[in-house]
């Protein structure tokens, strides 16, 4: 082994090494009302690895978490419990909404269903399917890392609830792979 020089030196700029931060640890908390949180269990799995994107502590408290996956179909009754949610999540806090029942309600095109999560709550990156796979959910973490990366080196990305979503499609999957 070389000895470690006393030369080394490092220089960044704070608000890129805490973009760093933010972008490699990602503290998820699932909101799974429907079979896209059965996929997302197999997301966590081994098998896909969702810890080689920074996010693989997942919490199941909103005052732990600042990445809120919303997993499934969102009612009416629902929709007041999931923006108290949103409203208790630590700052900075980024939204993925996954599936076609988060993002534009579905096939349930009735009275009682939300026709999309971001009509109450600001949404960062969205995931069609029904359900979508793995390789698309993991695409989504990938999408919001860039974003908070641009918001860090100040590409017009002031706010990132103002950015222009991001939408997943399975022909990006292999960008992840």
């Amino acid at each position: 082994m070389k000895p470690v020089s006393e030369n080394n030196i490092l220089t960044t700029k704070i608000s890129e090494l805490i973009a760093w931060g933010r972008k490699y640890s990602l503290w998820p908390m699932p909101f799974g009302t429907a079979c896209c949180a059965i996929e997302f269990m197999g997301t966590v799995s081994s098998v896909f690895d969702i810890s080689r994107f920074g996010a693989e502590f997942v919490r199941f408290s909103p005052r732990q978490s600042d990445l809120l996956l919303v997993l499934g179909t969102i009612n009416y009754k629902q929709a007041a419990i999931l923006k108290k949610i949103y409203e208790q999540m630590t700052e900075p806090k980024y939204v993925i909404a996954v599936g076609a029942c988060a993002t534009c309600g579905g096939f349930y095109d009735n009275y009682a269903v939300l026709q999309g999560i971001d009509e109450i709550i600001p949404v960062d990156v969205y995931v069609p399917g029904c359900p979508p796979r793995p390789e698309q959910m993991l695409l989504a973490i990938v999408k919001l890392q860039e974003k908070i990366s641009a918001e860090a080196r100040g590409d017009k990305v002031q706010d990132l609830k103002r950015a222009k979503p991001e939408t997943l499609y399975s022909s990006k999957l292999e960008e992840i792979s």
